[in-house]
């Protein structure tokens, strides 16, 4: 308390943005596009995110720009990696099954990741640096 007035010392508001939440929302953001693009081309169809993963992609997409308004560093930073393991996994999980289904049946070339993948795996890597960043900045 203060002598002069007794009143406590004023308190500095907490802030919103910390380090990594630009990061965290332009990555949030991927991952939602992500959801609703192009996920696989194949001969026949092209399929899209929505028929697979593309749920997933959104939820986590969410969860991401959620944890970058968040004024908690360590429960932000839990908000970066957990939709980055998921959206990760659920990428390295396609692209196996890509590759074994070519394998499998000798056609190579013939079921390419759409945009959505590339995406996806673009917005896991912003994701994983900004919770990189906000490790490092706390």
């Amino acid at each position: 308390m203060s002598a002069s007035n007794g009143s406590a010392a004023p308190v500095a508001p907490r802030r919103i943005l910390h380090a990594g939440s630009l990061r965290m929302i332009g990555a949030g953001l991927m991952l939602i596009i992500g959801a609703f693009t192009p996920w696989m081309y194949t001969p026949l169809v092209t399929m899209q995110a929505m028929h697979g993963p593309g749920l997933w992609l959104l939820c986590c997409g969410v969860v991401a720009v959620a944890g970058a308004l968040l004024p908690y560093r360590r429960l932000a930073l839990a908000h970066a990696l957990i939709p980055a393991a998921a959206g990760g996994a659920l990428v390295v999980w396609q692209l196996g099954l890509i590759a074994y289904h070519s394998a499998a049946t000798d056609t190579w070339g013939t079921m390419l990741p759409g945009a959505s993948m590339v995406i996806v795996g673009g917005g896991v890597a912003i994701l994983i640096s900004a919770a990189r960043r906000m490790h490092s900045a706390g």
